[in-house]
């Protein structure tokens, strides 16, 4: 049976390839696919053979999220740029291709509130793309933006219960007012906290592998469906060639969108210099390819199809996008990160802590990073391990739990009555 779905997407950098992958898998079975998305992925939706609509209004500025120092700056500037700065046009473009499209049901961004008030005021079920680890307060989990594994007894529950609790009472500061006065407008109850307006979700899906993410006890609407490892449609028709020599070959993959990282990219590149290896370091769309100077032992480019170099490469440096690690792993490749923001330093974490690499920090000298690198490189038990840890994830990755729980029937009512309190568990 086909089915007519809407998909509401928000370009966050490394998210579009796999949300976009989804809508191109559905396209693929012969579903009737349109998406409404931010004018920067034109190109890539269209290719899959879905409808594109863009999205007609967008925060004015660049969110310079490198630049903010604290929580407090982090919470306000997500909230005015990613999350409640754009619901408002978001919910009338949704709700205007609602009425165009008919949708059995919306498929939206983590991000994209105003779509999922839009579906919900017009009684259509939606469901969440979640690209990275489960990013909300679970029993068990990992307190949110620490970077930390989860603590161990009494009292590390109680510091994770603790950060949590906080971490949802400043997000609510500057997003829960704006989304209940959307909600308002369009005839819906309001919310306890902002996390309650993703809970109301049929599904939320979280595009990793459950052996990646760390243990915990998720709501009943969450699945883990498996990564999504195609590469950006920028990068993944380009042509490669693997330097010449016979020395380990290092990939150098950091972020594609800029994060003020063109210091430590050279850093890492000094390093590679130091050491007898051959370098590929692709600098994506946020960084020219001449910004970085490069000795006879490492090729810059601006981009490669990274599912290829990794099958070749002995390791793989980046800043721990989940993207970038995910494929990683699936190609049984070790790590060296060094984490800028966002969910790396999570990301990153989940790494260490199975022994499939090793984290820097971002700000360390060449030395410091062309040790952690010889360490990788001369120790078979990080291959080892990430080979153990990718045979998982390769295996999630082909499975069809994403495309069985996108095309099961739709109930008359497709929200989750799932109501678990999420401040401070």
């Amino acid at each position: 049976m086909k089915l007519r779905i809407l998909f509401a997407l928000t370009d966050a950098g490394g998210t579009v390839p796999p949300e976009v992958g989804v809508a191109r898998r559905l396209v693929d079975r012969g579903h009737l696919i349109t998406v409404c998305a931010d004018e920067s992925m034109a190109d890539q939706v269209l290719r899959t053979g879905a409808t594109f609509v863009p999205w007609t209004s967008r925060p004015a500025g660049e969110f310079r999220d490198w630049e903010l120092r604290t929580p407090t700056s982090l919470a306000r500037g997500m909230a005015e740029h990613m999350f409640t700065g754009p619901a408002p046009g978001q919910a009338s473009d949704t709700t205007n291709a609602i009425d165009a499209v008919r949708p059995e049901l919306v498929v939206t961004s983590f991000m994209a509130v105003g779509a999922m008030i839009a579906a919900e005021a017009r009684g259509i079920p939606f469901d969440v793309l979640i690209p990275n680890i489960y990013p909300m307060p679970s029993p068990g989990a990992s307190a949110l933006g620490t970077g930390l594994a989860p603590g161990r007894g009494p009292l590390g529950r109680v510091r994770d219960r603790t950060v949590n609790a906080g971490a949802t009472r400043l997000f609510d500061r500057y997003t829960l007012a704006p989304i209940n006065a959307l909600r308002g407008e369009l005839g819906l109850d309001p919310v306890a906290h902002t996390w309650d307006q993703l809970h109301r979700a049929r599904r939320e899906l979280v595009l990793t592998s459950e052996a990646f993410d760390f243990p915990a006890q998720l709501r009943d609407n969450a699945r883990y469906v498996g990564p999504i490892l195609d590469d950006p449609a920028w990068a993944a028709d380009e042509a490669w060639e693997p330097p010449a020599g016979d020395e380990p070959l290092v990939l150098v993959a950091m972020s594609s969108t800029f994060q003020n990282h063109v210091a430590c990219m050279q850093r890492i590149v000094d390093a590679l210099e130091s050491l007898p290896v051959r370098g590929l370091v692709t600098t994506g769309p946020a960084v020219a390819p001449d910004a970085i100077r490069s000795p006879a032992n490492v090729t810059v480019v601006s981009s490669a199809p990274h599912r290829e170099v990794m099958r070749e490469a002995d390791l793989v440096v980046t800043h721990g996008g989940h993207g970038t690690v995910i494929k990683t792993l699936a190609a049984e490749r070790p790590l060296v990160i060094l984490h800028h923001g966002r969910d790396q330093a999570a990301n990153a974490v989940r790494v260490t802590s199975r022994g499939a690499g090793v984290a820097v920090s971002r700000r360390a000298p060449a030395r410091t990073i062309a040790r952690a690198i010889a360490e990788v490189l001369g120790d078979d038990e990080y291959r080892r391990a990430a080979a153990e840890l990718g045979r998982v994830v390769a295996r999630d990755a082909a499975s069809s739990a994403l495309l069985d729980e996108l095309e099961q029937p739709i109930p008359a009512s497709g929200r989750s009555t799932d109501r678990t309190p999420t401040a401070g568990t």
